[in-house]
């Protein structure tokens, strides 16, 4: 049986602490929780009740036992997660300022093993019969990982729905100013975009909400979704639709996995075959939701729950 998504990218370990308001030097306690986008992606889409899997590495060591371990509880297939002999799994530290600031350390040295993803080990079949397929910029940023993602996508030649997380992070990259034509051999594979104001501006060099969307449909895809910050999202289609849904009021404890809950949802939307402002409002409601949270992979949100913040119009 095909998988419902099956998203390839980022894996590691999310030390946050279990203090708020407190810099890391003071911090005296921290929660250990699966992280990268990819992954809590994958896990955001089996709280859904998707059938999803995930094509990553991790060091071969305890936190890559850890990962599988956690991987497994949420319900994810693990089969295309292996070690990288020699390279540790990678571990992110952040730091809770609510409401709007949340720094990240990224502790990814010397490689991250989930840049290490072969073209030559990937199951090619499995990626082409998935309903989604999900894949992010990070894996662009380095080799072998850039030809194995392009492999991937060139592979599923837009089979079912192709997405695209543009998951512009410059510190992953040695030349920040060689990543747009990488983003543009992507997008031509993708049937769907999916990036921030700055992450749009990165793929096409052009910031404006409706002109980055056009300029992501004249890349290529299907769907192009521009997360606006507190304008909330904007989403227009190839067909002339266009969605642009305000963000669900929330007290933010950790922003951070939002953007992930959000993935996840519109891969559940998109198989059911809503609207486009459905898909976007479930979506923003459960990015919402997940904000409201200290953690991210064991936050994603349930449909009842997502149901219930849009029906009460809030994150209660």
């Amino acid at each position: 049986m095909a998988y419902d998504v099956i998203t390839m990218g980022r894996i590691g370990v999310d030390l946050y602490p279990l203090q708020t308001g407190v810099p890391l030097p003071q911090v005296t306690s921290f929660g250990k929780f699966l992280g990268g986008s990819a992954a809590n992606v994958a896990v955001a889409a089996a709280r859904l009740g998707r059938r999803t899997a995930v094509i990553t590495r991790t060091g071969d060591d305890p936190f890559g036992t850890y990962l599988h371990q956690a991987l497994q509880g949420f319900g994810v297939d693990d089969r295309w997660v292996t070690a990288v002999p020699g390279l540790p799994t990678p571990v992110t530290f952040c730091e809770v300022f609510p409401p709007d600031d949340f720094p990240l350390y990224f502790y990814r040295q010397p490689k991250a093993p989930d840049l290490e993803i072969d073209a030559h080990e990937l199951d090619l079949d499995a990626i082409r019969d998935a309903r989604v397929f999900w894949v992010t910029g990070t894996g662009l940023s380095e080799e072998p990982s850039r030809t194995a993602t392009l492999a991937a996508l060139a592979h599923r030649a837009k089979a079912g729905v192709t997405v695209l997380d543009l998951d512009w992070r410059p510190m992953f990259w040695k030349d920040p100013d060689a990543a747009r034509p990488f983003y543009a051999e992507a997008l031509k594979h993708a049937t769907v975009a999916v990036g921030n104001l700055d992450e749009v501006e990165v793929a096409t060099g052009v910031r404006e909400p409706d002109a980055a969307a056009r300029a992501l449909l004249d890349a290529g895809v299907e769907v192009a979704v521009v997360k606006q910050g507190p304008k909330g999202v904007l989403a227009v289609d190839r067909d002339g639709g266009r969605a642009e849904v305000p963000p669900l009021p929330v007290t933010v404890l950790n922003g951070l996995g939002a953007g992930d809950a959000f993935g996840g949802s519109l891969c559940h939307g998109l198989l059911e075959g809503w609207d486009l402002e459905t898909v976007m409002r479930h979506a923003n409601a459960a990015g919402a939701i997940v904000a409201s949270r200290l953690e991210c992979s064991s936050a994603m949100p349930a449909l009842g729950e997502i149901e219930a913040a849009l029906a009460a119009g809030a994150v209660r």
